[in-house]
């Protein structure tokens, strides 16, 4: 069911609903017609929640990047001249570390650091626990943001409906008002009946303008989600009579089990716990680093140089090699810090398996209650239907029967009150099941 285009026709002296776009400027070009799926994608780009999710995601692969690096050797080139001030005498310098006046540094260089946890590979595995916890995070981020928006979609169009249904019991008011003047004309009924009818048509003009305020706020509400600039140009596609089905208890129960995010993140926040504590007990192992260098130190800048201490005969010796430097470091004290890091990560694992088992609570009864509010919703829908039939009936019935005399004004207005009730509450029961299959979503992916 679509709201009419035309807009109500305010009273003398009544002020107009302002928009956000200026006045006199029309929007240029086609408004696109957004789905509920085209809305959420939309939302995805804009929400500053969403978005900061996915940047943690991207942090979190970047992590795992560096973890796995770390455990490879490091490849680099170093080269440096050393100018030493000669003496005169001889070719070496005034500083005793300096082998001559003149040397030259130039080697490639691999290093390889090896602490405690290196060889219990703790970092790539907390660097993959938290890109576990990150992406389980992101799909909590996106199944709330998809509750968000999935509420403030169909409250726009059930705030379509009711300026629709507005509308229409204005009509129906200034109809039976002319029908109750024409009646009184003729002596059929009393003057009361027309002064209820223009109590009627009074009361439904506060309606319409009432639900046209309703459906300002739920536009405006909904465009601040979806457009980068506050735009109010677009329309909806109104699929509230087709819902998807409820699926069956244990179907749903299988895919919470299986696809929960909050489940993933407390249990990939415990496993980073347990990796810390492992990294706290490797502080306590002896640490390794290995630098190996292959390249020139020497006075000639040179593959081969001539040895000028020794007078015959000359030698051209070698200038190219290697050197290694093998470094072991043994921890022994330091007043506490280390076993103070290590309790600090005990403790956060214990927080950690208590937090894991209040959500592995906490999505059973989530999962129970969100199931049954949505099953709830989902059998009113055919009761609320059939009210709304029945309602748009009677009216009729009643229309027909106040003409020939049969009906009482009473009997017109109750009818006309019924009817908007349940179009009403037959658009807002479509949305809550709508809104509890979303909630309910949260906790078993899409189905």
């Amino acid at each position: 069911m679509r709201a009419p285009a035309q807009q109500a026709t305010p009273r003398p002296g009544a002020a107009a609903l302002t928009t956000l776009a200026a006045p006199g400027t029309a929007p240029a070009g086609r408004p696109p017609r957004l789905s509920l799926a085209e809305a959420v994608a939309r939302a995805e780009k804009y929400s500053p929640q969403f978005q900061a999710a996915a940047t943690a995601v991207k942090l979190a692969h970047e992590a795992q990047v560096q973890a796995r690096a770390a455990m490879k050797p490091a490849f680099g080139y170093s080269m440096s001249y050393l100018n030493t001030q000669g003496n005169g005498i001889s070719p070496v310098g005034r500083f005793v570390t300096n082998d001559g006046v003149h040397v030259y540094n130039a080697y490639a260089v691999a290093r390889q650091e090896m602490p405690g946890s290196f060889f219990l590979n703790a970092g790539p595995k907390l660097a993959a626990y938290g890109k576990a916890f990150a992406d389980a995070q992101q799909r909590i981020a996106r199944r709330g943001l998809r509750v968000v928006v999935t509420q403030n979609y169909y409250a726009l169009l059930v705030a379509q409906r009711g300026y629709a249904t507005a509308q229409q019991s204005l009509t129906t008011a200034r109809h039976f008002l002319k029908i109750s003047q024409e009646l009184e004309k003729g002596g059929e009924v009393a003057h009361a009946d027309v002064i209820r009818f223009q109590l009627q048509v009074a009361q439904a003009q506060r309606a319409q303008e009432e639900a046209q305020l309703g459906l300002s706020t739920a536009r405006l509400n909904l465009a601040v989600l979806l457009f980068p600039r506050a735009n109010e140009n677009f329309t909806l596609i109104d699929d509230l009579a087709q819902p998807p089905p409820l699926p069956p208890l244990s179907a749903a129960a299988a895919l919470a089990r299986r696809r929960n995010p909050a489940l993933q993140a407390a249990l990939a926040a415990y496993h980073q716990s347990g990796e810390q504590v492992t990294m706290a007990k490797a502080a306590f192992l002896p640490s390794l680093s290995v630098e190996f260098d292959y390249g020139i130190q020497a006075n000639a800048l040179a593959l081969h140089s001539v040895n000028t201490t020794v007078l015959k005969p000359r030698i051209a010796q070698p200038n190219l090699g290697y050197f290694a430097t093998y470094t072991l470091n043994l921890p022994l004290f330091d007043w506490g810090a280390r076993w103070s890091k290590l309790h600090a990560a005990e403790d956060i694992q214990q927080l950690e398996r208590v937090n894991l088992g209040y959500a592995q609570r906490s999505v059973l009864a989530g999962f129970y209650n969100d199931y049954n509010t949505a099953a709830v919703a989902w059998n009113e829908l055919a009761s609320l239907r059939l009210s709304a039939r029945l309602a748009a009936h009677n009216l009729r019935l009643v229309t027909m029967q106040y003409r020939a005399g049969e009906a009482q004004v009473l009997q017109v207005l109750d009818a006309e009150n019924s009817l908007a009730l349940a179009q009403n509450s037959q658009a807002a029961g479509e949305a809550r099941y709508r809104d509890a299959l979303a909630n309910l979503q949260t906790l078993t992916g899409r189905f």
